[in-house]
């Protein structure tokens, strides 16, 4: 590196410096003559807890939850607010998120509910497309509010008649990003499985990671953001004679590092279970580093961000949204589902990009052959980017 270029990058933020792939990215999506060479998705299902909260409601509960919070109720209700989140769904009743103290409490909590919300998710999926789960060859699993040995995967396969030789793939820890990623990673399977049917489970149950000694504003806007439901997502391989009218196709993907940005989002892991990292830098990130991934990811398909009429973009919250939508230049109401995603349910972390992807396939209906762009961010700080087609 020269010493002008040294002393440019001195001012940058370190998450802007070392993004440049280091040689030309190859991609061999596009050697592919025709994008039915790609697996598709076949059938999507979500699944919400039963406990249904309006946001002001939700307030109360933050007050008994964190006794010391030295907020007004009337200042903490406006907060609530701001975030964009209408209602939400809970794990567990509001009542009972006073006793959850300690590690164990919450790690037993998330594993009897989130193997009843994902059994139910993959049933719907299944009946959905009218496919027996005894088909399919691959179930990945993504989380990042509980951990369990078995995983949740193995539970699942004594709830729901998978064949005995499921290759299972547990996901742990990639937060927000994880639902693109999953389907990214699922897709890539089915490259090398291409007869094959696989599956991607997304479980987050967000409110049994709110600490109740945590004053932190980290803590505060996930107790007024985040919920907690279930995704699923059903794919087909190229091959597989199901995929022949299935749609959006999956036709690449991309995943994009930050370097030096561990402390931006993420968990620190207490006795208490998971404490939230979250740094006020993430919507300038997003703003600014965003864009060239986007770009640089599209052109190599010779398409630029005019040519994407579905935007299946993780929510993250009201700042992340307004920082997307700055960053990529999109004033024209495109990531309008993911606001009222965000609404509707909250920030449900993995499942959330899994959730707006099942209303763009039941709801909004893009043309045929219109091209979409699933766009997820999350801990390290990380990003990725699914190309799709309908």
């Amino acid at each position: 590196m020269s010493r002008g270029a040294a002393n440019e990058d001195a001012g940058r933020p370190l998450w802007l410096l070392g993004t440049m792939p280091a040689a030309p990215y190859v991609n061999m999506a596009s050697e592919r003559s025709n994008h039915v060479d790609a697996p598709a998705v076949l059938a999507t299902a979500t699944a919400l807890p039963e406990n249904r909260y309006q946001q002001n409601d939700l307030v109360d509960l933050a007050l008994e939850v964190i006794p010391d919070i030295q907020v007004d109720r009337d200042v903490l209700r406006k907060f609530f607010v701001r975030v964009g989140v209408d209602e939400r769904f809970l794990a567990l009743p509001a009542n009972q998120y006073h006793e959850m103290q300690g590690m164990e409490a919450r790690s037993h909590a998330w594993l009897e509910v989130a193997s009843e919300l994902g059994e139910k998710a993959l049933l719907s999926l299944f009946q959905s497309a009218d496919v027996a789960p005894q088909d399919v060859g691959e179930l990945m699993t993504t989380t990042v509010t509980g951990v369990a040995v078995p995983t949740l995967d193995a539970r699942l396969m004594n709830r729901i008649p998978f064949a005995s030789d499921l290759k299972r793939v547990p996901s742990f820890g990639l937060g927000c990003v994880g639902g693109a990623a999953g389907v990214a990673r699922v897709a890539d399977y089915l490259q090398g499985h291409r007869d094959e049917l696989a599956v991607l489970l997304s479980v987050e149950l967000c409110s049994l990671t709110v600490q109740q000694d945590d004053l932190s504003i980290a803590n505060l806007i996930s107790m007024g953001l985040f919920g907690d439901g279930a995704a699923a997502v059903l794919l087909a391989g190229p091959d597989h004679p199901r995929a022949k009218d299935a749609k959006p196709r999956v036709l690449d993907s991309r995943s994009v590092f930050f370097p030096h940005t561990e402390e931006m989002m993420g968990w620190d892991i207490i006795d208490s279970g998971f404490k939230v990292v979250l740094s006020p830098e993430v919507p300038e990130l997003a703003r600014e580093a965003l864009p060239d991934a986007v770009d640089g990811f599209l052109g190599d398909h010779g398409l630029v961000r005019d040519d994407i009429q579905a935007w299946v973009t993780h929510p993250g919250g009201p700042k992340i949204i307004d920082a997307v939508e700055e960053g990529l230049d999109l004033h024209d109401g495109e990531l309008e589902p993911a606001r009222q995603g965000l609404a509707h349910v909250g920030n449900l972390s993995s499942a959330s990009v899994l959730f707006l992807l099942d209303d763009y396939r039941r709801r909004l209906a893009p043309p045929d052959d219109a091209y979409g762009l699933m766009v997820a961010m999350g801990p390290a700080f990380c990003a990725e980017l699914v190309l799709l087609q309908w």
